[in-house]
């Protein structure tokens, strides 16, 4: 073993926001406004930069137009989530979707305009955007905060939590060799949802084509699940549907010159199985492949603004058009389903969380794709959860006033020397990499992979837990041969932990509520008894599960217990 240790920094904050993407970066905004409050966020990355929004976007999914109201698009929700959406979630972000485009434009965001000056919009719900930029806008309003400070590149591994409640987190610089003891009196996670558990449609050097950023691991739910705080609907999974090889956007065909889906026979089959996401990846998977966007029918003016889309947020299939020396109008676009992710934007899997957004462990709040309970909140969604939860954490502070702070200095030493003992072992036969791919492979055979064409059975499952377990048995006998090195042994750990609750989820619920999402070969009905939430608590090693009762309407709000 060779002698490692790292440079210990401590550092002591008012609100802690782990993950500085869209809802993080716009929660820093928001309490911006609260001067008397210090803010610290922490990004593994860096901010100008990171996040879903990276490469930029070129439309806005959730805006609420053409007359209709936030109780539209709560209806919508739940159609699309077949009934499992927390109404009071949802309520609150449609509330919110339409002022955080306005504030969007205030701040240079291009939105598209017609000649009277309103929005374009696609349909009623989607405002398009020339968006390349949105996220340096979003650091720039964070930087702009004189109460806000930003720690770029340091990985946030565990949170710190004492009697159900809160107080900081320890995470290391995956740059230098330093390790972070941070107290804090509230703490957001922000960190996004969870990519690469499952075996990626694109394998080896491409393996990164995916539809949902490869960086976002799942930390989030990972150090909540560890800490005991209550998920939600992790079962939910998320599929995407999206141009072959490429993995780019589909909804900009569909939606922008209405390209129907059709089989190898020409056949439309889109409107046999349903239009909703699930049944669009049903319907392919169950189409006579291979299958395609056809577009055929599109003008050359059309084409032109294809090329130009895609340039803006998925260069790769501008580039294959080219390539092959056809563009979309000369032959339709063949389309697959991605392998899955666990994602609170898309679908309903996260934290159980109040209306406020704060989780089970007290003080501690989530918003964007880490919360449960609201699918469909996309960018603005995310952004309206944000801006929530710093409301609601500037209020918890407020009527926390005076409590004494909380000290485990055992506890830090602890944490930093499980750091300094992977940096400190001699490498061996085994590496983070090696394990990734068997997790992968694990995942994609037993529970419910591309392999599988999404189903998963109870035996399969049992199966998938074990050897999940196992592979989480041997981190410890895994190297880091410096800061970027750790930083992979914990993202897999982080995989690994979400991985174990997701097939606790995929074993509760017992029958097929969301085709592909999760088709339970073992009930391959929906069920009256599945309209209820599968919540889980991880426990003394191990995942106990509870029932939710849906509440249409109203308010759910949880005690800390």
């Amino acid at each position: 073993m060779k002698n490692v240790k790292l440079e210990r920094r401590h550092l002591e904050t008012d609100v802690l926001i782990i993950g500085g993407g869209t809802a993080g970066c716009y929660a820093a905004i928001k309490l911006g406004a609260q001067k008397d409050l210090r803010v610290l966020v922490v990004e593994k990355a860096n901010i100008e930069r990171s996040g879903c929004l990276a490469a930029g976007v070129n439309a806005l999914n959730a805006y609420i137009s053409n007359g209709h109201t936030p109780a539209d698009y709560v209806e919508y929700a739940r159609r699309d989530a077949e009934g499992i959406i927390r109404d009071d979630l949802m309520m609150t972000i449609a509330e919110s979707v339409n002022g955080v485009t306005e504030d969007l434009e205030h701040r240079g965001l291009v939105i598209l305009k017609d000649e009277a000056g309103n929005y374009v919009t696609r349909g009623w719900r989607n405002v398009k955007i020339n968006g390349e930029n949105i996220k340096p806008l979003l650091a720039k309003g964070v930087r702009e905060q004189s109460n806000v400070t930003v720690l770029n590149h340091v990985n946030i591994t565990d949170l710190k939590v004492a009697d159900g409640t809160v107080h900081g987190a320890w995470g290391f610089s995956v740059r230098e060799r330093a390790a972070y003891d941070i107290e804090a009196k509230a703490v957001l996670i922000a960190t996004g949802g969870a990519a690469g558990l499952y075996r990626p449609n694109n394998p080896g050097f491409s393996r990164h084509k995916m539809w949902y950023p490869p960086f976002n691991t799942g930390a989030g739910y990972a150090m909540g699940i560890r800490a005991g705080a209550e998920m939600t609907t992790l079962e939910h999974r998320f599929v995407a549907l999206r141009c072959k090889d490429t993995i780019a956007p589909t909804g900009t065909i569909a939606q922008g010159v209405g390209a129907k889906q059709v089989n190898a026979k020409g056949e439309i089959y889109e409107t046999k199985y349903g239009l909703t996401t699930p049944q669009r990846i049903f319907g392919t998977g169950r189409g006579m492949g291979p299958c395609y966007l056809d577009t055929r029918h599109i003008t050359a003016e059309q084409q032109d603004d294809l090329y130009h889309a895609y340039l803006n947020m998925a260069p790769a299939q501008t580039l294959k058009w080219i390539e092959n020396g056809k563009g979309p109008k000369g032959q339709p676009v063949e389309v697959e389903g991605t392998e899955l992710y666990v994602v609170g934007g898309h679908t309903a899997s996260g934290f159980w969380v109040a209306t406020n957004r704060e989780t089970t462990v007290h003080g501690l709040f989530a918003a964007g794709d880490v919360a449960g309970g609201a699918p469909q909140k996309y960018v603005t969604g995310a952004l309206a959860e944000g801006e929530i939860a710093a409301a609601s954490m500037a209020e918890y502070l407020a009527a926390a006033k005076g409590t004494a702070s909380h000290e485990e200095a055992g506890e830090d030493e602890l944490m930093l020397q499980e750091y300094e003992a992977y940096l400190a072992r001699e490498p061996g036969n085994l590496t983070a990499e090696q394990l990734e791919e068997a997790m992968q492979k694990v995942m994609d055979e037993y529970a419910g992979g591309i392999h599988t064409d999404y189903r998963y059975n109870r035996s399969r499952l049992t199966l998938a837990d074990e050897k999940i377990e196992h592979l989480e048995s041997l981190l410890p006998q895994l190297a880091a041969d410096g800061p970027y090195g750790l930083l992979k042994i914990y993202e897999l750990r982080e995989r690994l932990t979400v991985c174990r609750a997701l097939i606790a989820h995929l074993l509760a619920r017992r029958e097929t509520r969301w085709h592909t999402f999760g088709e339970n070969a073992d009930y391959p009905e929906q069920s009256p008894e599945g309209l209820c939430y599968i919540n889980s608590r991880f426990e003394n090693g191990a995942f106990h599960i509870y029932r939710r009762p849906l509440i249409k309407g109203g308010h759910y709000e949880h005690t800390h217990q």
